[in-house]
């Protein structure tokens, strides 16, 4: 059996390493912009044109329409400035990571609705697969015998959500900086691998949602039969916007089988109110987010809430087998098998969350009927968009099932549509997978005839099977930035329409030269 890779700390984990290396170094936004890309898995290293694996950059770029939330965001100017200046009172001679992380910790629970909820815990971590792997890993030493997740399709979740969820490495080093072996098993053993549940049919329309919650409460009924335990993984929402199962399904799921039955809701996009939020930490869901997706911070800054109940019980929950995945300080102040884990400090992740609640204190400062305007207005007119244009095919996404009176969070904002190629000599055809790459890298380079804005997509997924060819679409999204943006420039929100409708009018420009 080979030996398992030698530990080692991340180069920029402890702080008094950080400052060390910058101590002659007064450069605070060059440093702050390497800190940004350290401290999380592969996806977050700079290619040769100086993005990460979303296509975004550690500067901010203002000149970008930023449309693509569901996938990543540039960094915002006052996101920026926000981790520039945390960075230079942890250079100052009273700076202190753990007070700053302290403080973070009790923000975030506040934004988010946690606080509304006493006796919830929140864990950092890079990433929302890294979140996934944590919630499996409690749920497997909470519930009796062998346990399993039910999720959605993987095609509407992240790509190693899978691994994470089956206890397996999901990537080649972590965010501990640890060199791994992807597909091997995090502890002593792999569990079992997920199951997933198909939430379109093969031609991408949608299945119906009493046919999707039928099929989770059947996978849960034989894996509870089988071995014991489970965990199941709602989705709310998935990479095309999409809630799986409804949160009456994890409830009467929940009710039926009780604590042998652990939920963890992935709102990684976190395009949620507090309100919403709360109400799943109230039915003992745990709650995975990132400042990220719809927040717009920049990627790799997530967190999970642990509700009183789940917080109480996994206190005695081992850890040793996450220990290249976590540091004691991402875990409660107090949390006594935390002591098994590193005593270092992940920087950059303190940073990445610091650019997030700057968009997230904007946000929040809004009056909710105001975002729920701007939102509805703003899809309402993509839908039409979308709609009516030969060049584009949206992809349906049922109304979102919220509980209580109707919140921002009730109105779409992630927008999947096909992209067709118009041709005189031959029927029109649907944009493979490797052509909405290709024509969004030219979206974000500014090419097309024209051409006044350069343009940041969600990066196409696939969605079904068409005439025996994988479908794939891209998206168009709204995010809370967009909102706070245009509300502190002052900005009219017919502006923002219209710069949409911009967007995709080079789409559609940009598909007749696909495949030339």
């Amino acid at each position: 059996m080979p030996a398992k890779p030698r530990r080692a700390l991340h180069p920029l984990a402890q702080r008094e390493r950080v400052l060390a290396r910058l101590s002659c170094n007064s450069d605070f936004e060059a440093a702050t912009t390497r800190l940004l890309t350290q401290g999380g898995d592969p996806r977050i290293a700079l290619n040769a044109q100086g993005r990460n694996a979303y296509g975004c950059t550690p500067r901010p770029d203002p000149a970008l329409l930023q449309l693509g939330s569901s996938t990543g965001s540039v960094i915002s100017h006052e996101g920026f400035q926000a981790a520039v200046a945390l960075f230079r009172r942890l250079y100052g001679a009273s700076g202190s990571y753990h007070q700053e992380l302290a403080r973070q910790r009790q923000e975030l629970s506040e934004c988010a609705g946690a606080a509304r909820c006493p006796g919830t815990e929140l864990v950092f971590a890079a990433s929302g697969t890294d979140l996934h792997a944590i919630a499996v890993h409690l749920a497997a030493h909470l519930t009796p015998g062998r346990t399993q997740a039910v999720m959605v399709a993987p095609s509407e979740t992240g790509s190693g959500v899978p691994d994470a969820l089956a206890a397996l490495h999901f990537a080649a080093h972590t965010a501990q900086g640890v060199q791994v072996t992807r597909g091997a098993p995090l502890g002593a053993a792999a569990m079992a691998a997920p199951v997933g549940v198909s939430l379109r049919q093969p031609d991408g329309s949608l299945r119906s949602q009493a046919e999707v919650d039928a099929e989770f409460a059947q996978h849960v009924a034989r894996q509870m039969h089988a071995a014991g335990g489970c965990l199941l993984v709602l989705a709310d929402v998935s990479k095309t916007g999409l809630q799986a199962p409804s949160a009456a399904c994890a409830a009467q799921l929940r009710q039926q089988y009780g604590e042998r039955l652990s939920v963890l809701v992935d709102a990684c996009q976190w395009r949620m109110s507090a309100d919403t939020l709360q109400g799943y930490l109230a039915q003992d869901f745990m709650v995975a987010i990132t400042g990220s997706k719809f927040v717009g911070g920049p990627a790799f800054c997530g967190a999970l809430l642990l509700p009183p109940g789940v917080a109480q019980r996994a206190r005695s929950v081992p850890l040793t087998a996450l220990v290249d995945y976590c540091a004691r300080s991402d875990w409660p102040v107090g949390w006594l098998p935390a002591r098994a884990l590193a005593a270092s400090a992940n920087v950059g992740l303190l940073l990445r969350w610091e650019a997030a609640l700057a968009e997230l204190r904007l946000f929040t400062a809004l009056p909710a009927a105001q975002v729920f305007q701007r939102l509805q207005t703003w899809g309402q007119a993509v839908q039409q968009r979308l709609s009516s244009d030969a060049s584009f095919a949206v992809l349906p996404v049922p109304p979102l099932s919220r509980s209580g009176e109707m919140g921002w969070d009730s109105v779409q904002t992630i927008f999947p549509f096909q992209v067709f190629q118009p041709s005189a000599s031959r029927p029109e055809r649907a944009l493979t997978v490797q052509e909405l790459r290709q024509l969004c890298e030219q979206l974000r380079q500014g090419q097309g005839a024209g051409a006044a804005v350069r343009v940041l997509l969600g990066q196409p997924v696939e969605c079904g099977v068409q005439a025996d060819e994988p479908m794939a679409a891209l998206r168009l999204c709204c995010g809370a930035r967009m909102v706070t943006e245009a509300a502190r420039l002052r900005q009219p929100w017919t502006l923002i329409i219209e710069q949409t409708m911009q967007a995709l009018d080079l789409v559609a420009e940009l598909a007749k030269g696909c495949g030339d």
